[in-house]
């Protein structure tokens, strides 16, 4: 909770920060609010909507209310899934409104002492330094080989911890041994003809607990006649950070990914995690008011484009045999992929392509499952709601397969795959993976 003193500074903040011309773009039609899973799972509550947090930003600038805690449990609900943006026929960059907004809260108010060290230890100590991110995934590979994994479930020592939790370590990959996820290649060259030069952004977590499916992407996109670059000294993207009031710390993030891929000469730098794409592809916005960098995230933003996209470019799916068994696959919209990089179309025609895969398309596909990053931990009630929605359009498909896009998507599809008891008859995997075990050669 912030005291009187912290509420008084914020609101100087806001006035001074806020893009008030955004803010008044926003014209109160409603479009928005059918798309709002917050708006929706709350009981069609004004105030968990796009259009009603928007007012309640304006109405913080003109000192019309305080930055109580209401208002901040309005902001904290938010997915920031950003799927009112496409809808919006005034164009408001929702999203960017939403992260400057909790970025001056979380700047300026008092956290308790252990949030602080949670916090400085996840944004400083851990995502930026992909050493430590490795040791800890290594730390969560020996838990699962060395047999603590099994006694810890056979003793019930997980019940001590959050169901939701209990339920994600149920769901977890299989982590990669610390040598696999240090023996990374940088340079990788095509299959064929080459068509393009291409920079990988490997990412934190897709470059460790994720490897495999990194590995995958790389086959795909040799396949696809890309000659592959991929630069040791990348970094975290810095998502985490900016969804959740760390600005300073994903500009600093973004300015060193931009200083590894600006020199390498590609035509352009492909991301498998849509979460990840989105924040890069956002760069441009992120540095607008940094004179020597603003010119930079720009070139460097202009590259970015899904892997889905380039494979569809250049008629991987034309060109090489896609076959798997006979089964129903569905498609879960990763909602940055969709609503930031505006890509939908292309993972929907490589699954068409396989020959054997039925394709049948999810109502309400486009929907936020409930991942969000870490929001299916910290919101773990408004995630399940959303979840629990997304399963029962997932079963009407009678699909074997749910694919994703995105890491904390596919996690969260497993989840509810696990939850309903379905583990037996339909399974959850990343569209590469998919797409690399239907390859025929």
């Amino acid at each position: 909770m912030t005291s009187v003193k912290e509420q008084e500074i914020i609101q100087e903040q806001f006035k001074e920060r806020m893009n008030e011309d955004e803010l008044l773009n926003c014209m109160r039609c409603g479009f928005c609010l059918p798309t709002c899973p917050t708006y929706i799972e709350s009981g069609y509550k004004e105030s968990h909507s796009p259009r009603g947090r928007i007012a309640l930003m304006k109405a913080v600038v003109d000192g019309l209310i305080e930055p109580d805690e209401d208002f901040e449990r309005s902001l904290e609900l938010c997915l920031g899934c950003r799927a009112c943006e496409p809808v919006c026929p005034s164009g408001v960059k929702y999203g960017h409104l939403l992260e400057e907004a909790r970025d001056i809260i979380n700047q300026n108010k008092s956290f308790s002492l252990p949030t602080r060290v949670v916090r400085k230890t996840v944004f400083e100590g851990l995502f930026p330094h992909p050493n430590r991110m490795r040791n800890l995934t290594g730390l969560i590979g020996f838990y699962q080989r060395s047999g603590i994994q099994t006694i810890a479930r056979k003793i019930g020592f997980l019940g001590l911890l959050p169901e939701s939790l209990v339920t994600i370590e149920k769901v977890l990959p299989k982590v990669p041994t610390m040598k696999e996820m240090k023996n990374r290649p940088e340079h990788l060259s095509p299959i064929g003809n080459q068509l393009h030069r291409v920079a990988f952004f490997s990412g934190c977590l897709m470059d460790t607990m994720f490897l495999k499916t990194n590995d995958a992407t790389c086959k795909l996109l040799q396949l696809a006649g890309c000659e592959i670059v991929i630069p040791q000294n990348q970094t975290c993207c810095g998502a985490l950070h900016g969804h959740s009031g760390e600005k300073e710390g994903s500009k600093d993030l973004a300015r060193r990914n931009i200083k590894a891929f600006e020199e390498l000469n590609v035509d352009f730098i492909i991301t498998n995690a849509g979460g990840c794409g989105a924040f890069l592809i956002d760069y441009d916005h992120l540095l607008k008011d940094d004179p020597e960098w603003k010119d930079r995230a720009k070139k460097f933003a202009e590259k970015i484009m899904d892997v889905s996209e380039i494979l569809v470019s250049v008629g991987f799916h034309k060109k090489v045999k896609l076959e798997l068994p006979n089964q129903i696959v569905t498609y879960q919209d990763s909602c940055h992929l969709r609503n930031v990089m505006k890509t939908a179309s292309a993972p929907r025609l490589l699954l068409q392509s396989i020959k054997g895969a039925e394709y049948v398309e999810m109502k309400d596909a486009d929907r936020c499952c409930g991942s969000a990053g870490i929001y299916n931990i910290i919101e773990s009630e408004m995630s399940m709601k959303m979840l629990d929605y997304k399963m029962v359009q997932a079963k009407d498909t009678h699909a074997a397969t749910i694919v994703t896009a995105n890491p904390g998507c596919l996690l969260q599809m497993k989840v509810g795959i696990e939850k309903g008891g379905l583990a037996e008859t339909m399974r959850g995997v990343h569209i590469v993976d998919l797409l690399l075990e239907a390859v025929k050669q």
